[in-house]
């Protein structure tokens, strides 16, 4: 067990990593697809001749921009060639070290939830470093059998609801989004390092080699980066979820995920087609529409939180509920191992303490099971219910 003090610089370095390397990528992502969508036809003939394929005029920072595309490759190797890999790299490699750090070093407490599946640390990591690893073969051995676009998306939309239900039923709440964004990260980050980037070397030796280049891997690489564009939106989602109880503590919480997923790849569309000339606003509409009908449908009960008929509940008994189940880790100096300060700088050793964060309570223990973290105190249903009609009476 790594020292709290020096995990928690562990976490603010390679957060601060993960954030500007994921901006960088994705703002790439998003930069080249819709310059790609932005290309018109030369209007040079000498640039036709020469193997322009497209072009476009931009500006940006007080002044014009000229940007061609090549059909293949230019006659000559241009010097220097930008280009663009450590940026996928940087946060791939910086997400999978914030996972090891904040899930992997600290298991029983935000991977494991024994309400969830009673596992061991070791089995969990393995299963998830597993997800990882199939989650790419599956995704690529899908881009090499099927050619049809919308077959492949409705496949792999079925992966990812497949994934998302099995990661609820092994993992904690926010450890099985987190998981299924990892997945989904692994899968962009192979799609650079395993054809995009191979993709643009064989361009690269073709022409120092003096032979024509093969457009196929180029075609292929093209397919993969857009992939990626679709992907980023439910990526980023799941990189924030942890701050959103309400969608991976429903009891339907892989559902949620897939229906979330869906929206962001759909909302996606959009922009790429308005990139394309195309502005189809009936896509939007209908994500805002879908975005309400979720909202409602996993909205909470009032009251107690489902369980059944409210009792009363005294102040006492409440306290007592969070005296032992939740301040363990929110109390000034917390007793639970892995923790030097409440988290989120929540205290609640006192009746005045839990009143004024009732409603974080309720939306985070008895709304959802996200609270205690990996249920490590053993929180019960009935005592989550309790909850729920004591806050009620406050109101």
């Amino acid at each position: 067990m790594i020292d709290p003090y020096w995990n928690d610089w562990l976490d603010l370095l390679i957060r601060w990593l993960h954030v500007v390397a994921g901006i960088v990528w994705i703002g790439t992502s998003f930069y080249f697809v819709a310059l790609d969508n932005h290309l018109g036809r030369p209007r040079e003939r000498r640039d036709v001749e020469d193997g322009v394929s497209g072009e476009t005029w931009e500006i940006h920072g007080g002044g014009f921009y000229r940007i061609s595309k090549w059909t293949v490759a230019p006659r000559e190797l241009p010097e220097p060639l930008h280009w663009f890999k450590w940026e996928a790299y940087a946060t791939w490699l910086s997400g999978f070290a914030l996972l090891v750090v904040l899930y992997y070093f600290d298991a029983d407490t935000y991977l494991v939830d024994e309400s969830v599946r009673d596992i061991s640390s070791a089995a969990a990591i393995t299963l998830s470093l597993m997800g990882l690893g199939i989650a790419w073969l599956l995704y690529d051995l899908a881009c090499r059998v099927l050619r049809s676009e919308l077959l492949l998306g409705v496949l792999l939309l079925g992966l990812v609801a497949a994934a998302a239900y099995g990661a609820s039923e092994v993992f904690s709440g926010r450890a099985a989004y987190l998981q299924v964004g990892a997945m989904l990260g692994t899968i962009m980050a192979g799609n650079v390092l395993f054809n995009i980037i191979p993709a643009h070397w064989e361009l690269i030796r073709a022409k120092e080699a003096g032979r024509k280049p093969d457009a196929a891997p180029g075609l292929e690489a093209k397919r993969r980066s857009v992939h990626n564009n679709y992907l980023t939106l439910p990526v980023v989602f799941t990189m924030i979820s942890n701050h959103f109880p309400f969608t991976y503590g429903h009891d339907r919480q892989w559902l949620v995920l897939v229906a979330l997923v869906l929206i962001g790849a759909w909302v996606r569309h959009f922009f790429n087609l308005r990139h394309a000339g195309r502005t189809v606003w009936w896509i939007p509409v209908t994500a805002a529409v879908a975005v309400a009908a979720l909202a409602v449908a996993i909205r909470p009960d009032d009251g107690d939180g489902g369980g059944g008929p409210a009792r009363a509940v005294s102040a006492e008994e409440a306290q007592a509920i969070v005296q032992q189940r939740c301040v363990p880790c929110h109390s000034q100096t917390p007793t639970r191992e892995g923790f030097e300060s409440p988290p989120g700088g929540v205290e609640l050793a006192t009746l005045e303490q839990i009143e004024s964060q009732a409603d974080a309570i309720k939306a985070q223990s008895v709304d959802s099971k996200a609270m205690p973290l990996g249920n490590v105190t053993g929180m019960t249903n009935e005592e989550r219910q309790a909850l729920g009609s004591w806050i009620s009476s406050l109101e």
